[in-house]
């Protein structure tokens, strides 16, 4: 765990005495985009760009989902890191990336910023023709992977439909601050009085969540949309590391009714498993976290299946609105 200063590596954890033991996630810093026209700089054109992932990760997790289900695996390539993460940060195995020879996800920062300074995170959107990064912030790249990679071959659902984005929009505020970022805000807090406040929202998010999906069978009612996997990818990690390792541990998902059930459809979306990796992932939250979990050791449990019946498609009925498949 660590940053770089003017391209040079350091191993700090994250240091939460300045903001009263909160914990404060950086905005990501490259923010250039893929558009279809080509106006940007960086046309769309299958085999040009490269996605670097953690399977660990929540936020690399949704590029992951939205190259899966907008048929973007050909057109697209990925390395995915190490689920280790250690004095080093975020590493490549076995002889390093196979795309540029690097051994750390660093060195890719710097080969595009030699003087960088910041948080080396996934995901990273690559262009290796121009060697450099578009952009490392997930809710711009899922947008051009479902808007601007027509070019490149994408195909399949708008999960960011006109007629629904004001709604979208609202969703997303609510889950990205109280939930996707709450369980770090928890599970990072220095304080506290910081851990319960987070915590507070966390679960009065969660409680609003789970009456919003008493109503329908999506977020946004009977399709799924960007608000949806942006959910999902956190829902999914939460009872086998969030729970205990982040102290979310009031309720479970699975104590929820209709998040669960919930769960369990969006699991289901046929490609959607093949991006879930628990091994990685518990393997990266236990392992790595060593101010957290000193020892290192990672819990054999809990037994989740997200394979079983979920009843949803009855609930609220079954038509080609209500579930977007691959």
């Amino acid at each position: 765990m660590g940053l770089l200063i003017d391209g040079q590596w350091h191993d700090h954890w994250y240091d939460t005495k300045p903001t009263g033991g909160r914990f404060v996630r950086a905005d990501s810093t490259f923010r250039d985009s893929v558009t279809a026209d080509g106006s940007s700089g960086f046309p769309a054109e299958a085999g040009r760009y490269h996605l670097y992932v953690s399977l660990a990760c929540p936020w690399a997790h949704r590029t992951l989902i939205l190259r899966r289900l907008k048929g973007l695996e050909d057109a697209v390539g990925v390395t995915i890191v190490d689920p280790l993460m250690g004095a080093d940060g975020w590493v490549f195995t076995g002889g390093g990336d196979p795309l540029t020879g690097h051994r750390f996800l660093r060195d890719i920062y710097t080969a595009a910023d030699p003087r960088f300074s910041g948080r080396v995170t996934v995901p990273v959107l690559w262009d290796k023709q121009k060697g450099t990064i578009v952009n490392n912030e997930s809710s711009e790249i899922i947008r051009m992977f479902n808007a601007e990679f027509g070019p490149a071959g994408a195909a399949g659902d708008d999960f960011y439909p006109r007629d629904l984005r004001r709604e979208i929009d609202a969703v997303n505020t609510l889950v990205y601050g109280a939930v996707n970022n709450g369980v770090y805000r928890t599970g990072f807090a220095g304080t506290q009085e910081a851990y319960e406040e987070a915590f507070d929202a966390l679960f009065d998010a969660l409680e609003t969540l789970e009456r919003r999906l008493g109503r329908r069978r999506y977020l946004t009612g009977g399709r799924i949309t960007e608000a949806d996997w942006r959910l999902f990818t956190t829902l999914v990690r939460f009872d086998a590391v969030y729970y205990g390792h982040f102290k979310c541990n009031k309720r479970r998902i699975a104590d929820y009714p209709n998040l669960w059930g919930y769960l369990r459809d969006l699991y289901q979306v046929p490609g959607v498993a093949g991006t879930v990796d628990m091994n990685h992932i518990k393997r990266h939250y236990y392992a790595s976290h060593r101010t957290i979990n000193p020892t290192g050791i990672v819990p054999k449990g809990p037994e989740l299946d997200f394979t079983s019946p979920h009843g949803r498609e009855t609930l609220f009925g079954d038509d080609d609105d209500h579930h977007n498949a691959a």
